[in-house]
């Protein structure tokens, strides 16, 4: 008998990954009926994208787990009914996607490129940028796709440090903990906010962790609006104590047409767009999972519930 795999995301995506998805199953040798509607009794696996098609997980109690197509699995969580074990989504397709749009503009900022772009009268200014080895880039989160930044960003002759709330083992400097942070947000002119949403990283830079940053440092965030106080990063822009934002994520999207942000002089909004999961790459973890749940081997990307990731 096939498996029966219900696709709860939202309908408007079924289209996109309704072809990678079977060809994914038919080259780990899966036997499954792909499904956008089911008894959830007889449902094997959920896989799951918010807005989805279900909030309520508890009538699936045969289901051995959901697959989410999202790396950051805030929105589903904290759901009490979700009882099963909860997947999240680490796609090379994302991870390529975030790694392009993360050393884009680190070397935008780098090269200062804004004041050749924005020019408002004719100005011959050679003012060469400094060598990269003179530029030191912070990533904040040295998961998947902060240790794969972070690596590229290295690779291209910049001073990198990492930070993360627990000790890492990378080919670079890392830190942790509060007087970690401190310690790398002080020597950065570039950071990158790439850590997951939880309760512990909910405004992790506020006021006054945005007052230990240089004078003049930019912030990158492609990772999630709420690692930000706005109110204390628009007071830092303001005050020219940060020299630019360029901001991928915020607490609302879309973001409101009188949001600030949008035409404040150092700040630079983008649409959510850094880093989307690419189905054909992302339905062969998908259909990993699977084949690991079938063989009752341990999932990938288990997500940890006290965690929150």
């Amino acid at each position: 008998m096939p498996l029966l795999v219900l696709f709860a995301a939202p309908s408007a995506d079924w289209p996109e990954w309704e072809t990678p998805l079977r060809a994914a199953f038919d080259a780990a040798g899966l036997d499954v009926r792909l499904v956008v509607e089911a008894d959830p009794a007889a449902v094997d696996y959920v896989i799951y994208a918010p807005p989805g098609t279900v909030s309520d997980f508890a009538p699936f109690t045969r289901a051995k787990a959901v697959l989410s197509l999202w790396a950051g699995v805030e929105r589903i969580v904290g759901n009490a009914t979700l009882t099963q074990p909860l997947c999240r989504m680490v796609d090379p397709g994302m991870t390529g996607h975030m790694v392009s749009y993360v050393v884009g503009h680190v070397l935008r900022h780098h090269l200062g490129l804004d004041r050749h772009l924005k020019r408002s009268a004719p100005v011959w200014d050679q003012t060469p940028p400094p060598h990269p080895s003179d530029r030191t880039v912070a990533v904040l989160g040295l998961g998947e796709l902060g240790g794969a930044c972070a690596a590229a960003i290295a690779a291209l002759g910049f001073p990198v440090t990492g930070w993360a709330r627990t000790a890492k083992a990378l080919p670079f400097p890392t830190d942790h903990g509060e007087d970690g942070l401190r310690r790398v947000l002080g020597a950065a002119e570039i950071v990158v906010t790439l850590l997951p949403r939880t309760a512990e990283t909910e405004n992790l830079l506020d006021a006054r962790r945005l007052g230990w940053m240089r004078k003049g440092a930019v912030i990158i965030n492609p990772g999630r609006g709420a690692l930000i106080d706005e109110a204390a990063l628009l007071a830092a822009l303001d005050a020219g104590h940060l020299g630019h934002a360029t901001l991928d994520v915020f607490r609302t999207e879309p973001l409101p047409p009188d949001h600030p942000f949008w035409t404040h002089p150092r700040a630079t909004v983008t649409p959510h767009i850094a880093a989307n999961t690419h189905p054909p790459t992302a339905s062969g973890v998908i259909a990993e999972n699977i084949r690991r749940g079938e063989a009752g081997e341990r999932f990938l990307y288990l997500v940890d519930r006290a965690q929150q990731y």
